[in-house]
């Protein structure tokens, strides 16, 4: 890469402006303009951000260092061109593009969508300061720009977090009665090894929720991931929707290849779907039916596991009416007695519209966890949290109880931020 200011800076703005507007128009012309529209979004969002750091950093780095700088902000932008157009007739991809491209790409894509509004919320205090002749000291402009790239920062340490998922055991209690609004109750988490057995034997559930196949979650990852669960004897297996991504919307069987550890045990799960899954429902559908799983369309199954007969009923993702529709639903299939009631229902925020005390426990994914927050340092706090939707962890109303997933893997912005995936066994005590 060259020395030359001038260069770098036009190779680099070349490939900016080359992917800002040659993806959107190239979507378009094959017909897929949503994906141009949602391109075009994203790329504008993020890139100009880039730009603007890749000009600040250049200006305090050392001769030598100068020629990186400029590789490693030009091969960014280069994959994310790659990325994006790929992603216009998107498939699942070998390992090795995923870790040349697609981590890459989508990296450099987060770092910039977290810089814009953190540029924005700087930009004040920048000018007045400049304003009051604070950055004629090189050492004040050096360390305001670091602090400007902080968000780079952010999403290259955020890589660990979006690509790991510890073991983990949740315990927690039903009850007959609760807060009369929706609050956060607490759960105990082993993270690990398996925690000593209980004295009363819990009901055994493992979730899969938000799998996101795609440069995230391969299927060999996704694979090891259930088999490890598995391996972990649950009573039953919830799958809560939102399998896949564009990548493997475009690859017919990989959900079946991903979800063959679940095979022996098929009898024991029951899954529904997500708000992507119906961008490709016949996927889902087809992939359940080889394997065996229970797909619940607003409909209910009942099971037989060590600790009584539960039935789940499973709700289809809708976002308009949701009250009349889970008021038409459970009352279709009202609580049968002498069994544990599970409603299965992708997006939490459907929880404030269940009726009073009709259900014990509701299972949820969505969210994501609410993808950036402060779960890796043990705080509840997510940027949904001060929000109506439930982001993370176990809530309470009345009699029942919600528990959100935070998901295996993500859609749309492409890292988690202090919010790691879920890799878990709920252990419930009944009441």
């Amino acid at each position: 890469m060259s020395e030359d200011p001038v260069a770098a800076v036009w190779m680099l703005w070349t490939l900016a402006g080359a992917t800002w507007i040659g993806v959107p128009i190239y979507a378009a012309v094959l017909g897929r303009r949503f994906y141009a529209t949602f391109s075009g979004v994203i790329l504008t969002f993020a890139l100009p951000s880039a730009l603007i750091l890749h000009s600040r950093l250049r200006d305090m780095t050392s001769a030598e260092w100068t020629s990186l700088l400029d590789f490693i902000f030009c091969y960014s932008m280069a994959v994310v061109g790659i990325q994006f157009t790929h992603l216009v007739r998107a498939r699942m991809r070998s390992s090795y593009f995923r870790w040349l491209v697609s981590v890459p790409a989508q990296t450099f894509v987060a770092g910039g969508m977290l810089a814009t509004p953190w540029l924005l919320f700087l930009l004040p205090v920048r000018l007045l300061l400049g304003y009051l002749e604070f950055f004629q000291w090189e050492v004040a402009q050096i360390g305001w720009t670091l602090l400007e790239a902080l968000p780079l920062v952010v999403a290259g340490l955020s890589i660990i977090t979006s690509m790991t998922a510890r073991p983990e055991t949740v315990r927690f209690r039903l009850s007959r009665n609760g807060p009369d609004e929706i609050q956060r109750v607490p759960v105990e988490r082993f993270h690990g090894r398996p925690p000593e057995p209980l004295l009363e034997r819990p009901l055994r559930i493992v979730q899969i929720s938000d799998t996101h196949l795609g440069p995230w979650q391969s299927v060999p990852r996704l694979r090891s991931q259930i088999a490890g669960l598995v391996a972990r004897d649950p009573d039953l297996v919830m799958l809560t929707g939102d399998f896949l991504t564009m990548e493997s919307m475009g690859s017919p069987g990989c959900l079946e290849e991903a979800m063959q550890p679940l095979l022996p045990i098929a009898d024991r799960c029951a899954a529904i779907f997500g708000n992507h899954d119906h961008e490709a429902p016949d996927h889902v559908r087809d992939a359940m039916a080889a394997i065996g799983i229970r797909l619940l369309i607003d409909d209910e199954s009942c099971f037989d596991t060590p600790i009584g007969r539960v039935q789940v009923v499973g709700s289809d993702y809708i976002n308009k009416d949701r009250r009349e529709h889970l008021d038409e639903l459970l009352t279709r299939f009202p609580r049968r007695p002498d069994h544990l009631r599970l409603l299965l229902l992708h997006d939490p925020l459907g929880f404030h519209s269940l009726p009073d005390d009709d259900v014990d426990l509701v299972l949820s994914g969505h969210t994501h966890g609410g993808q950036i927050g402060l779960v890796s340092l043990g705080l509840d706090w997510t940027v949904l949290s001060p929000s109506r939707w439930p982001d993370q962890g176990l809530f309470a109303r009345g009699a029942s109880r919600l528990y959100v997933h935070r998901g295996t893997g993500f859609y749309g912005f492409p890292l988690r931020v202090g919010v790691p995936a879920e890799h878990s066994v709920l252990e419930i005590s009944p009441t």
